[in-house]
């Protein structure tokens, strides 16, 4: 029989999946607070991204959930505007997206939807395809624009970014809080895009009774 989760007395291992960008934003937060209320606690980190090309965002994240009902993950931290009912969720915080690039590029000196289009992009893809929602955006206005590098991770596309002439559209939260580290600056999107909903999603019944506890 399941008792109650204590967090200041469990020590339950907790595997977390979500993209690196929204890890990398949350992580020294999320340790400390599990530091302060559940001490005997231990957390593991799983990469997830989304999986190629879809009609609507929250479909890209298909695999995830499935992860998520196959208790192969506890708890994602996804951007999701809506989840099944069949998932319990908490919105921790809204995301909108800056492009990055090193500090001195020309870019940043006069940002504009032309020079966008132009100039030569990196892109977070773990598939490695060179098609993400900004292409989605711009081909909804007849535009492209060139992406001459995927990589898999956010944070090595920061690292990447430090030393070459590419751009990257990247999280806002992501940038502010490793820019410095990187020598990296950031403008505006040249265009509107709505802020995308980070959520915790976990399975319901293992919301209300967790395992292992």
């Amino acid at each position: 029989r399941a008792v109650p989760f204590d967090p200041a007395t469990s020590g339950r291992r907790f595997v977390i999946g979500a993209p690196d960008g929204v890890v990398a934003s949350v992580l020294s937060p999320l340790m400390a607070r599990v530091g302060a209320d559940a001490p005997n606690v231990g957390i593991g980190l799983i990469h997830l991204m989304p999986s190629g090309r879809s009609a609507a965002a929250d479909q890209a994240w298909e695999e995830s959930l499935r992860k998520l009902e196959k208790r192969e993950i506890d708890i994602g931290l996804l951007p999701v505007r809506t989840a099944p009912p069949r998932f319990s969720t908490r919105r921790l915080y809204d995301e909108d997206f800056v492009v990055a690039m090193r500090k001195g590029h020309p870019f940043a000196r006069a940002p504009s939807e032309g020079r966008f289009c132009s100039a030569r992009h990196l892109l977070v893809s773990l598939s490695g395809e060179p098609y993400g929602f900004i292409d989605e955006s711009l081909a909804k206005r007849g535009l492209e624009r060139r992406v001459v590098l995927t990589v898999p991770t956010f944070m090595l596309a920061l690292a990447h970014l430090a030393e070459s002439d590419l751009i990257a559209t990247l999280p806002r939260r992501l940038v502010e809080r490793h820019a410095g580290a990187f020598g990296l600056t950031f403008v505006e999107l040249p265009f509107k895009r709505k802020p995308d909903p980070i959520r915790a999603i976990a399975t319901s019944a293992r919301c209300a009774q967790p395992s292992g506890a």
